[in-house]
């Protein structure tokens, strides 16, 4: 018993005893059984995290402040990535569930699968946290940004400043139902009477909006070259997110064109890319961090309740910082 308060660091054992056990423990190369004790104790101190693009400084922000929250708490976290398709998104749901992790906390965008799949997990008792992901359930915890007025205030930006043809790029109309920040961008056209065209929205060549994960740079390039071979292409752009607003970016330099003056851009995330790019990026910045802090405490309160909890939610206000990519000479952040 005294062996066992000195590995699991718990009940008192006097300081010349505790360094006489570790010292012994050291000469025999001794590893707690982490195993044995989540059979024991019913946990395994471990959470896994779902997310959809590691390459994303979104991700690695998510990353980080969810483990700066479980390692402080004695918790190790496991990251499954799943960009490529919904199958490999499902196939993670049930290789966490059968290492017996405690929780998951899903940052992926929802699909009607994933979806199901999160509620037979949920109805066998595993804790699931939602991360910016359209999933409602009564017990799910949930935390996102706001990004439908993030997206309803970077698409009004550019309709101040006197664009009417504006472009989304990261999604196609009949997938984005669940995208808030592309639902934004739809609500700021019709509260200024502008009638959104379907040719004008566009998620790349291989429409990988229908995946878990994120836009990337190559639909960014592919979605701009698109919009700008149509016959009236767009005067501006709204990207789903940072990485996306750099491929069209350097689609629109290719066809020799200027930013804003041919085309203005905004992205989405304020990644600390955007304010170094040519020209920098006008885009919404998300408290990325905080989300991941957050869903790790949401997290661990419903692993360590007594009882049932009640659904939590959290959603933080995005903010448009303004910058070259749509403002000549550029005017500060906002």
């Amino acid at each position: 018993m005294t062996v066992s308060r000195v590995m699991n660091q718990t009940g008192y054992v006097h300081p010349a005893t505790r360094e006489k056990v570790l010292r012994v423990a050291n000469e025999f190369n001794y590893r707690r059984n982490g195993l044995a004790r989540g059979l024991k104790m019913q946990c395994t101190e471990t959470i896994g995290l779902v997310i959809g693009d590691v390459a994303n400084p979104f991700a690695a922000e998510v990353i980080r402040g969810v483990r700066e929250v479980l390692t402080a708490r004695g918790y190790t976290l496991f990251v499954c990535v799943c960009e490529q398709s919904i199958k490999e998104e499902v196939a993670a749901f049930e290789s966490l569930a059968d290492h017996r992790v405690d929780g998951i906390i899903v940052a992926t965008r929802a699909s009607q699968s994933g979806n199901a799949h999160l509620k037979k997990l949920i109805e066998s008792g595993v804790p699931v946290v939602a991360l910016g992901r359209d999933f409602a359930h009564r017990h799910t915890d949930f935390v996102s940004a706001d990004h439908l007025k993030g997206g309803y205030d970077a698409t009004a930006h550019l309709i101040q400043l006197g664009h009417k043809h504006i472009g989304f790029i990261g999604t196609k109309q009949t997938y984005g139902a669940g995208l808030k920040r592309f639902q934004g961008y739809l609500e700021a056209l019709r509260a200024h009477r502008i009638t959104p065209q379907e040719q004008l929205i566009v998620g790349g060549q291989n429409d990988a909006d229908q995946t878990p994960g994120y836009s990337t740079e190559e639909i960014g390039y592919a979605g701009m070259n698109r919009l700008l071979d149509l016959r009236k292409p767009p005067t501006a752009i709204f990207a789903r997110n940072d990485f996306t607003a750099l491929g069209a970016i350097s689609a629109i330099k290719q066809r020799g064109l200027c930013i804003p003056q041919d085309v203005a851009v905004v992205g989405f995330d304020d990644v600390p890319l955007a304010s170094h790019t040519s020209p920098p990026l006008t885009t919404v910045f998300q408290p990325t961090h905080e989300q991941g802090k957050i869903a790790a405490e949401f997290m661990l309160r419903r692993i360590e309740a007594l009882e049932p909890m009640p659904r939590a939610e959290r959603v933080l206000p995005c903010r448009l910082v303004i910058r070259e990519s749509t403002v000549a000479g550029g005017i500060g952040a906002n």
